[in-house]
């Protein structure tokens, strides 16, 4: 606590001008003057007047307060607007400290972004010499590390030369763009991280192109450039292009260029330049991203951008400090768009490394998390408890893919999860929208189904396998896409650019196929026997296509797309063209069931498992829906024994991850969600019932 801090007194020697208004309250006059508003009470309390913080004052009082209190009093009328310049004169008077960097690190996806900071960790000294340090230390979340992608921003500090520079890890998919733009409000520059092959990719378009609407310096790192492969001189030229393109102004395009090979640790400037290290990098980011002069002695106003849980502790609040000085066990006030209310802080930690260390206090401008706000929310204010000001919280552009969340009611519900109900459900959604920043939460009539929106089908499906993981049941329909209307009332629909690159043989069946989904070529480039086409597609068309790119370039072609905007309706494009294979009943497979189905198209099951009637267990090779029976015995009769004739030869089935599932539904259909197991089913699960909903149709 601080009870032996003594009182905070005016500076020394200065004296302030202070015009006071006809009228004036509490916090406004102690505002002009830059001191605490208790400082003014006391000061009124000897002289006689109980008074509170929003209190009015007439000009006479504030005037004796004001020369009682050392400074110097100006009678102003009250329409005088120089009486209520003061806001303007008093922020020049605190005195402005330089303070470490943050810079942030971004870039498209496996250009080498974390890799970058596993070496920079290394290089200053983070870890001991005997410790054994992952790779890619900074994915800790098991997913990450499984997929080999960064999924939530994550920040760090490396100490240089007696010089702290905070890092922010940024995720390079677009689905988790919400994750870049939030840590963009915490930083004073940028690491543009571009492959020395691929060069700028749609990823690297859509984060420079934020960093520049937010005035950041950006340095331009080179990365890879021990691939055999390279093209540095072109991949530069590539990127002066690409600011030019998006407006940067021209202190932007004088931007450092740095080379680097994060997997080997070194840095330079030149490909000359012989280096084992990375103080080429250092060095530009010290004279590059100079800390900005900040205001420690003002009132304190700090931005809640990540909200991280502890087991022990609870909910922790991370945030870099704007103005001020936040200290331990202090009283603040806590702002959102509802209004503001009054909150303590716990205790506070400043990052050291991958650690976590309690301090005391934190000046302005370094990250800070903190623990007893459990009301906090990203985007909120913490502000000083006497004189808050709120800031503008974080604008996130808004999702683009939609699925509906509902209980799990199949058959086999409650059999492998732990949370199946509906109030399971919707708590865990709603505690995912407080961290999530770009994902949002509608409920529907029914009380057992949400709609879920985020930013593409790998943001929802990192939810839905993280809920799994949980212990959680559910199903989730077909993803789809969010529609909007112009100002005309024309119907809009979500654009991607769509970066492919594939050898020059599988060019045709590439186009084809994108042509049916109605995109649109845009550039096309050769590069080292591959081709990269760019095309502007329809989100829609995007649902599905993965697995048919992967087909027809025989798994050697790459796909990568970023949100374009917004376009006029494309019309219908053709979906799945094969039909389902449903369970005809429940019970256990059989090697002669599937033996007969298989005839019928390709099978998604093995001998042995479990089934349900309306369960999806292969795919039809006609453009309808078959019932089959994969639990049908082969019966003993009087002519023959159940094992005799001919050894059945069952091909092995086609299995399907989460995302690839996800895909391949129609919108009759769903799939479910259990910790074991992913299975596709039809919505409506009687065979029957399912027949006359397609008459309906017809007719």
């Amino acid at each position: 606590h601080r009870q032996n801090e003594p009182a905070p007194q005016p500076a020394e020697n200065v004296v302030r001008e202070v015009q006071v208004p006809e009228t004036i309250s509490v916090a406004d006059l102690a505002h002009k003057m830059s001191v605490k508003a208790t400082e003014v009470i006391k000061t009124l309390m000897t002289m006689g007047q109980m008074v509170t913080i929003n209190q009015m004052l007439d000009q006479d009082t504030a005037m004796l307060v004001v020369e009682e209190m050392g400074h110097k009093a100006i009678a102003a009328k009250a329409d005088d607007p120089e009486a209520y310049l003061g806001e303007l004169e008093t922020k020049e008077e605190y005195p402005a400290r330089p303070r470490p960097p943050v810079v942030t690190i971004m870039g498209h996806v496996d250009h080498g972004k974390t890799t970058l900071v596993d070496a920079m960790l290394k290089q200053s000294g983070i870890f001991r010499a005997n410790e054994h340090v992952e790779e890619r230390v900074m994915d800790s979340n098991a997913l990450e590390r499984e997929r080999g992608i960064t999924i939530l921003a994550k920040n760090t500090a490396v100490m240089h030369k007696d010089t702290k520079i905070n890092i922010l890890d940024t995720p390079g998919h677009a689905d988790f763009g919400g994750e870049v733009e939030r840590v963009l409000t915490m930083v004073d520059g940028v690491l543009l991280l571009v492959d020395a092959y691929e060069g700028p990719m749609p990823q690297t378009k859509y984060v420079l192109r934020k960093a520049l609407e937010q005035h950041l310096k950006p340095i331009v790192v080179i990365n890879k450039i021990d691939r055999p492969d390279q093209r540095v001189e072109e991949v530069i030229d590539e990127v002066l292009d690409l600011f030019i393109e998006l407006g940067a102004d021209d202190d932007q395009l004088e931007f450092p260029v740095v080379l680097t090979s994060a997997r080997n640790g070194i840095a330079k400037l030149t490909m000359e330049e012989e280096s084992d290290n990375l103080e080429a990098l250092f060095k530009v980011i010290l004279e590059n991203i100079p800390a900005p002069d900040v205001e420690v002695d003002a009132p304190l106003q700090m931005l809640v951008n990540t909200l991280d849980y502890d087991d022990y502790v609870g909910r922790i609040v991370v945030g870099r400090v704007i103005r001020g000085t936040i200290h331990n066990g202090e009283t603040i006030t806590l702002m959102d768009e509802e209004g503001e209310r009054k909150a303590k802080i716990g205790r506070l930690y400043t990052y050291e490394g991958l650690k976590r260390a309690e301090t005391q206090e934190v000046g302005a401008g370094d990250i800070v998390a903190l623990i007893g706000l459990a009301d906090a929310n990203i985007g909120d204010t913490i502000a000083d408890a006497e004189s808050p000001e709120k800031l503008k919280g974080i604008s996130i552009d808004e999702p683009t893919l939609s699925m509906v969340f509902s209980v799990n009611n199949s058959p086999f519900a409650g059999r492998e999860g732990e949370y199946v109900t509906s109030r399971h459900l919707r708590d865990r959604l709603f505690k995912e929208i407080k961290t999530n920043v770009s994902m949002r939460l509608e409920e529907t009539e029914s009380p057992d189904a949400f709609i879920v929106s985020g930013r593409g089908e790998l943001h929802l499906s990192v939810l839905i396998e993280t809920m799994r993981r949980e212990g959680y049941e559910l199903q989730v329909g077909k993803p789809k896409v969010i529609m909007h209307h112009d100002e005309t009332g024309t119907l809009q629909e979500p654009m991607e650019a769509l970066t492919i690159d594939v050898p020059q043989e599988f060019m045709g069946a590439v186009m084809e196929g994108l042509g049916l989904r109605k995109a649109e070529l845009t550039n096309m480039t050769e590069m080292a026997g591959y081709l990269r086409m760019e095309f502007v597609i329809p989100a829609r068309g995007l649902i599905g296509f993965r697995n048919q790119f992967l087909t027809d370039t025989k798994g050697n072609g790459v796909m990568n797309h970023v949100f374009a905007g917004y376009a006029d309706y494309k019309g219908e494009i053709p979906g799945r063209t094969r039909g389902s294979l449903v369970a005809f009943e429940n019970g256990e497979t059989t090697s002669y069931g599937i033996g007969n189905a298989q005839e019928r198209g390709n099978m998604f099951i093995i001998p042995g498992e479990q089934v349900y009637e309306g369960q999806i267990i292969g795919e039809n090779s006609r453009d309808d829906d078959m019932d089959v029976n994969p639990c049908k015995k082969k019966h003993v009769s009087n002519m023959r024994a159940s094992g005799s004739d001919d050894t059945i030869r069952l091909i092995p089935p086609k299995t399907f991850s989460l995302e690839q599932a996800l895909e391949h539904i129609n919108d009759d259909e769903l799939v479910e969600v259990t910790p074991k197991n992913i299975r596709m089913r039809k919505k409506i699960l009687d065979r029957v019932e399912r027949g006359r909903q397609r008459s309906r149709n017809k007719a």
